[in-house]
């Protein structure tokens, strides 16, 4: 991949975003003009989340993704087990280049979820974080040096936006983390770390390095922490509330491998006891049987008052109907290991876990044809900006982090510390917790008829700490993970834990793009295998493998290339509104 040490970013003049609403349609105005009260600093910041979703990209550099155009076994498990191939289309065609681990020279600003987009995205909300705490700095000194606790909680949001922004730009475009050492060399280049507001239409950046880009994020993490508080918000879901900054905090401290940090900050959301954590996890109980459309599930899985949900980020997205019936779907093996859509378990019995029907999930095919799978977490709310012509532009809402996410990452944690009794109690948390959840009519279906079962120390071992055929998440060397760093070691001992957070983690996450940031910081090797010119190849990544950090937007590579620098309307454009052709069958 070509690595680009200085880059051309226009993000001068940033846009308006989605208002903290329960309805992401709202919208506020940028009033960055005329910054001059407390309450007009404090709705900047709503406005300063990033707008667009980074599901689409990584879930396509992930391995939940297959090339449907390329022979494969279907997906279902009781299917006759033939390989097949389906001409679909990509939905874009620097898709297939993604899939491909190539840089996606075919992908514009005018493509909704493309590289371009997502980074200028981060960029604007960074800018409009630099222009607030510029803002505070005047209202500040215009108070003969005095901050109130208004502007000090919003300097705590602002600090954590900043972080959050720059650690989702390395997580994409950078290598992993590795160490000190590893990641301060020349070659493993990071992201720019802004922290001033631009004053010239286009200025030129430094990289740095990945160390240095993650050293940036934890000064702003550390100096925001102490002051985050909820009293600026009426609806703290959708920014960084507590909670969210302290889950924010223990997936940064994963990704260093500063395990003690990551418990710390876990056990700030849910407490030392595993059985507290229960109040953080998915409520099966909420999903009812009135529930009968793919949105109505949606709803409920997005719902700010479920208090799984630690936060909540409004984006632009088409992300639900470009992965799933088109070229590159969640389908074939894939899909029967990213959701556990499998032979029967100890866990389970059937070929699938029954919770499968409350979460309103979709595995679409026929005699003649296989979409894969998709699910309502990831459902879609159309804006319509022409009811007549059925345009207008598709949101969706993510979900960076909840309590379940960080239950599996306080156990890793705990695993590679080598306290294997707390990793064992937060895996038995994290199942069983959502067992016993169930209404009484999902209880009688699936607990009295044994159909689900519920998680223990001698199923863990069992399960996880043997070889299987018929599950690819359970890897018996784990020695991959010394290719990140040296110091990186997964014992014997850890490994059911490990592979059993594996298994869970990546059903978790299923299609919501956090599968292949995993891949990464454990370097763990994954193949795409895809049909080009009627010839099949396969391409494996190693964990070290350059192609694992996605190259930078071809429109923003300026350093010695002709008509790279984005123009400033580039920048600020929103992709053109599209037809609301999205459709979805009831729950199966």
């Amino acid at each position: 991949m070509k690595i680009t040490k200085f880059l051309t970013i226009s993000i001068a003049a940033a846009f308006g975003l989605t208002a903290c609403t329960d309805s992401f349609l709202d919208k506020v105005p940028d009033e960055r003009t005329d910054i001059n009260t407390e309450k007009k600093v404090v709705q900047l910041l709503t406005s300063a989340y990033p707008s667009n979703s980074y599901m689409t990209l990584s879930e396509l550099m992930s391995d939940n993704i297959i090339d449907n155009q390329a022979p494969h076994l279907p997906t279902s498990p009781g299917a006759k087990q033939t390989m097949s191939k389906y001409n679909y289309s990509s939905y874009y065609r620097w898709h297939d280049q993604i899939y491909r681990f190539e840089p996606a020279t075919m992908a514009t600003y005018n493509d909704w979820d493309s590289p371009g987009t997502l980074w200028n995205s981060y960029y604007r909300s960074i800018a409009t974080v630099n222009h607030a705490l510029e803002a505070m700095d005047k209202i500040i000194a215009e108070n003969k040096g005095n901050e109130s606790e208004t502007l000090k909680v919003a300097r705590a949001e602002a600090l954590l936006i900043r972080a959050y922004s720059h650690f989702m730009l390395a997580q994409l475009f950078s290598p992993a983390y590795m160490n000190e050492e590893k990641s301060s060399q020349a070659n493993q280049v990071g992201v720019p770390y802004v922290t001033e507001v631009e004053d010239v239409v286009s200025k030129q950046y430094k990289r740095g390095t990945v160390y240095e880009t993650y050293m940036n994020i934890k000064k702003d993490l550390e100096a925001a922490l102490p002051n985050i508080s909820d009293i600026n918000y009426q609806k703290p879901k959708w920014h960084f509330n507590v909670n969210a900054a302290h889950a924010f905090a223990a997936r940064f401290y994963l990704t260093i491998r500063d395990y003690e940090k990551v418990i710390e900050h876990a056990n700030a959301v849910l407490g030392t006891d595993p059985l507290q954590a229960a109040a953080y996890t998915v409520n099966y109980s909420r999903f009812t049987e009135d529930l009968a459309t793919f949105s109505d599930y949606t709803k409920v899985w997005q719902a700010p008052e479920a208090q799984n949900n630690l936060m909540l980020i409004a984006t632009y997205s088409i992300h639900s109907r470009a992965i799933w019936g088109y070229r590159y779907s969640c389908a074939g093996p894939s899909a029967r290991a990213a959701f556990m859509y499998n032979a029967s378990s100890p866990l389970w019995s059937a070929y699938y876990v029954p919770a499968f029907s409350i979460i309103g999930f979709t595995a679409a095919s026929s005699s003649s044809s296989d979409y894969g799978m998709t699910t309502s977490k990831i459902g879609e709310e159309f804006e319509y900006s022409d009811k007549i012509a059925g345009i207008g532009y598709p949101h969706q809402i993510l979900t960076p982090f909840t309590g379940d996410i960080l239950l599996l990452e306080r156990a890793e944690a705990k695993a590679m510390l080598g306290d294997y009794t707390g990793a064992g109690e937060d895996l038995m948390a994290w199942w069983n917790n959502r067992i016993d959840s169930f209404n009484e009519e999902q209880t009688k279906s699936y607990v009295e008829t044994n159909r689900i079962r519920r998680l223990t120390p001698e199923l863990i071992q069992s399960i996880y700490g043997r070889a299987s055929s018929a599950n690819e998440n359970i890897i018996m060397d784990w020695s991959f993970t010394q290719v990140i760093s040296p110091d990186f070691v997964v014992s014997a001992e850890a490994i059911p834990y490990m592979n059993c957070i594996n298994d869970f983690r990546r059903y978790e996450t299923a299609l919501q793009g956090m599968r292949f940031f995993d891949l990464k910081r454990w370097g763990l090797p994954y193949s795409h295998t895809y049909i080009q010119d009627g010839v099949v190849s396969t391409i494996t990544l190693e964990g070290d493998d350059p192609r694992r950090a996605i190259e930078i937007p071809w429109e923003t590579m300026s350093a010695g290339m002709e008509s790279s620098r984005p123009t400033e309307s580039a920048v600020n454009k929103i992709p053109a509104p599209i037809k609301n052709d999205n459709a979805y069958i009831v729950k199966q």
